[in-house]
């Protein structure tokens, strides 16, 4: 059975505490005058937390802004644009927990002929118990990890995401697009992946849905790296790059017990980053000219460090390509997995 590195929430806590007192080797690397006028960022989960911090950070730097959410819109835009100074937000609907959601937001981009420069995949929850979700997969699991495989493979096809891999539709003379996965450096230390149970809906408790939460993360880490690998089988063609932002006070444990929650949030308030702070490494990895072209890199806030070793072995990254594209066809008549190459 798979597990993840920590089945208590207040031992994970303090573990993020003291990640804050770390050195930060290259927080001096980002400044207020780095810009990216006129470039497409699209972040998932903007609408609150890290994601809002973010999209209020990239557009004051010039950014076209769209927010993915299922919540708070237009309300959480309107406040963007009034902190940033700017009016290049916009807002679109997505339930990363609808399958349907997604095709539509992916087509609707699509049909908009909308071109993405940096794409941050920030959503994600952190379910104290099983939770079935209308495609009959948990959603930790969909809105963790498998929303995330379904909309990079749609925005390849499509283009949304310029490559020359699965579309063939980027300029050779436009920066290489950007995908920053937001991850968490609890993933060190969680089981292989555990694929007779991959995919398949059971009910748990706290206990597991503490676990599950690092154990997704290890899967992300899994699939950033395979995807680079596939679509970058010559030289970059576009960037996947992981970060873990540091411990963020948010409301992630908004599902949480209601002790747990009073807890933590306490906690939070008083020894975590506010997200504001904790954007600012991860729009050094955004836009910063030191990941020009790079792809395959890890920084946990604002240092360079290695994934859990069991990210980078080849073998699971097939594994969890393969499988992850039978969970999709299964759930999904519209699946349409990037590069018919990719044979399974």
């Amino acid at each position: 059975m798979s597990h993840g590195r920590f089945d208590n929430p207040v031992v994970a806590t303090l573990t993020g505490i003291l990640d804050i007192f770390r050195k930060q080797d290259l927080s001096d690397r980002l400044s207020d005058t780095d810009r990216i006028d006129g470039k497409t960022c699209l972040i998932t989960g903007a609408n609150s937390g890290l994601g809002f911090a973010l999209a209020v950070d990239l557009a004051r730097r010039g950014g076209n802004i769209i927010m993915a959410c299922r919540r708070q819109i237009p309300e959480a835009g309107e406040k963007v644009k009034k902190l940033s100074g700017s009016e290049n937000v916009s807002m679109r609907h997505l339930d990363l927990s609808d399958v349907e959601s997604i095709h539509n937001f992916c087509n609707q981009l699509e049909k908009d002929s909308v071109k993405i420069d940096l794409l941050i995949l920030n959503a994600g929850v952190a379910n104290p118990k099983a939770t079935l979700t209308s495609s009959g997969l948990d959603e930790i699991f969909l809105v963790n990890y498998m929303s995330n495989f379904m909309m990079l493979n749609l925005m390849l096809v499509n283009g949304t995401l310029p490559n020359l891999t699965c579309k063939n539709n980027r300029n050779t003379n436009d920066p290489i697009p950007r995908v920053v996965f937001i991850s968490s450096d609890s993933h060190q230390g969680s089981s292989y992946i555990d694929y007779e149970e991959f995919g398949e809906f059971s009910h748990y408790g706290i206990k597991k849905g503490m676990n599950n939460y690092s154990y997704y993360k290890l899967v992300l880490n899994t699939l950033a790296v395979e995807i680079s690998r596939r679509i970058n089988t010559a030289k970059t063609d576009v960037s996947f790059n992981v970060i873990c932002p540091g411990p963020v006070n948010t409301n992630i444990v908004r599902s949480a017990p209601w002790l747990v929650r009073v807890i933590l949030r306490g906690i939070f308030s008083v020894f975590f980053q506010s997200p504001k702070k904790a954007a600012k490494a991860v729009v050094y990895m955004g836009i910063s000219p030191d990941f020009e072209g790079k792809t395959g890199a890890y920084l946990h806030m604002f240092n360079n460090k290695k994934m859990d070793p069991k990210v980078y072995l080849e073998e699971e990254g097939k594994k969890l390509w393969e499988h992850s594209s039978r969970v999709w066809k299964r759930i999904d008549d519209n699946a349409n997995v990037c590069g018919s190459q990719f044979k399974l």
